[in-house]
């Protein structure tokens, strides 16, 4: 499975547009090559640079298995209306919070997982519930980084 966003490549700069210093919206992003058995997909992101520890940016799982993307500006709500779930994030609020750092340029990594189960949890699930939840479902992974320095 690979993962790419049309606003950014792997490694390079992620536009302040997806940033607290832009409209900070959510980027968009697609796969390819999932496995054939999946039955939802999870996309969580972080900020393991962040001064206290890795950052929770987003959390979005149960996308359907028939979608092959996310497209840029993903509603802050708890369920979407193709039944994905969004958690939440460390800003404690549901869904997407762009790079913000406080200094210097950090790291932002998207991890898109294929599950063999869609989850039993209820939308604002913390990243650790999602993580605990998906023990022995992943069936393969894909990552997408990015970077971003305040101006």
């Amino acid at each position: 499975m690979k993962l790419t966003s049309t606003a950014f490549e792997q490694g390079k700069a992620i536009p302040s547009k997806y940033t607290c210093d832009g409209v900070d919206v959510s980027p968009p992003f697609q796969w390819i090559d999932p496995p054939p058995k999946t039955a939802c997909f999870v996309l969580i992101s972080d900020d393991p640079d962040a001064p206290m520890g890795t950052w929770v940016h987003w959390i979005i799982f149960n996308i359907p298995a028939e979608e092959k993307e996310l497209k840029e500006g993903i509603p802050t709500m708890d369920k979407l209306p193709n039944g994905a779930i969004q958690g939440l994030n460390d800003s404690r609020s549901v869904g997407y919070s762009g790079p913000c750092p406080p200094s210097g340029t950090h790291r932002y990594f998207f991890k898109l997982y294929a599950l063999d189960t869609r989850l039993s949890l209820s939308p604002k699930a913390r990243k650790a519930d999602v993580v605990k939840a998906m023990e022995n479902h992943i069936l393969t992974q894909a990552e997408l980084m990015g970077t971003y320095r305040r101006r």
